[in-house]
């Protein structure tokens, strides 16, 4: 299947040039087939208190059609990149990957001749379900934000939609979050924080100046990114991109707009919390309800906290074994002292 490489397009921010061979060169590590593939964090943007992502462990996220496929071909090619469970064989990497968790299957700390990788793999069915319904809101969190793509799918490939979609979901999900008034830079920020409301690695090993580190010096790219999706909500929100004021309405009719545009899982979660109290109301009441509550944004904010929680959980214990032992604790020794050193920095100033 043809694919376009080092392109560019609305949903993802330009290639950086300075940083081209250095990722022609990763690609080529790797088996050619991918459908999708980008490279996100500190390794792929400078982030805010950083001179250059030089150094920085440079994080992929690999799309595949078939696992298996996959992963036999790069055990050939890359057999010192996995841990011993690589012995199992590349059906049993597959099924380990597309069963448990969120559907990645991570190779972390993998030498190359810049530094280190960090990659993840997953299948465009799973990667569908969860831009389109945020059924673990893992890669999907990972693309509210600017991304680097290295690798687009083709233009009739079922994940361009999908792709679309999950930055409406995303942009519905932070309105119902914010209030009425708000500046450019919050509005960011919480789309950029979705994806860490209710992971517990926010609390134990993750830097927690991360959000704002991200969003400040991207503001430029949040603003490309979400740039196209402001039209279709004229008769709700309104940007200024003057003034970065953004100004919307918070009435029921406007949060029952939002909330029937949320994803599945999202939309699944606040009915069943809602009905907790044994006395069951469909979706439509309980948005009708919900939509006059005062504590409506609290609802969908415990909705996408209780999805993080759950995928970050299992995707963090998949990680040991995917790792090795010995991997998993040097990566979680240099995600809490990273965690550290932000804290020390808070202490200072």
């Amino acid at each position: 299947m043809a694919t376009s490489r080092l392109s560019s397009v609305r949903l993802f921010c330009d290639t950086p040039l300075a940083l081209t061979d250095k990722f022609r060169y990763i690609l080529s590590l790797f088996p050619q087939d991918l459908v999708f593939a980008f490279s996100y964090g500190s390794g792929a943007f400078q982030q805010h208190g950083q001179k250059s992502t030089e150094g920085n462990v440079v994080d992929l996220i690999l799309v595949v059609e078939d696992a298996e496929t996959f992963h036999r071909s790069n055990l050939e090619r890359n057999w010192k990149h996995y841990s011993s469970i690589k012995y199992l064989g590349p059906h049993a990497l597959a099924s380990f990957q597309e069963k448990w968790g969120a559907r990645v299957y991570f190779n972390t700390l993998v030498p190359y001749k810049h530094g280190l990788l960090k990659y993840g793999v997953i299948s465009s069915s799973a990667l569908i379900v969860d831009l389109f319904d945020w059924e673990w809101m893992y890669i999907s969190g990972r693309l509210h934000k600017p991304v680097m793509p290295l690798i687009l799918p083709n233009a009739d490939h079922p994940l361009r939609s999908a792709l679309k979609q999950n930055l409406q979901n995303a942009i519905h999900t932070a309105l119902l979050l914010l209030p009425d008034t708000f500046q450019e830079e919050t509005l960011y920020e919480t789309l950029a924080g979705l994806s860490y409301s209710g992971d517990f690695r926010m609390s134990f090993g993750e830097d927690r100046h991360k959000v704002k580190n991200i969003v400040r010096p991207q503001i430029d790219r949040f603003r490309e990114l979400y740039a196209s999706y402001w039209p279709g909500l004229a008769a709700y929100a309104e940007f200024n991109s003057s003034t970065g004021r953004c100004e919307q309405d918070t009435s029921p009719a406007a949060r029952i707009f939002h909330l029937n545009l949320l994803p599945k899982k999202i939309q699944q979660t606040i009915v069943h919390e809602w009905n907790r109290d044994g006395r069951w109301q469909d979706v439509e009441d309980v948005f009708r309800a919900a939509a006059h509550d005062t504590e409506c944004p609290e609802l969908v904010k415990e909705a996408v906290q209780r999805t993080v929680k759950a995928s970050s959980w299992t995707q963090s214990l998949k990680g040991i074994p995917t790792a090795g032992f010995i991997k998993a604790i040097r990566y979680g020794f240099a995600k809490v002292k990273k965690m550290w050193k932000s804290l020390k920095k808070t202490d200072d100033s």
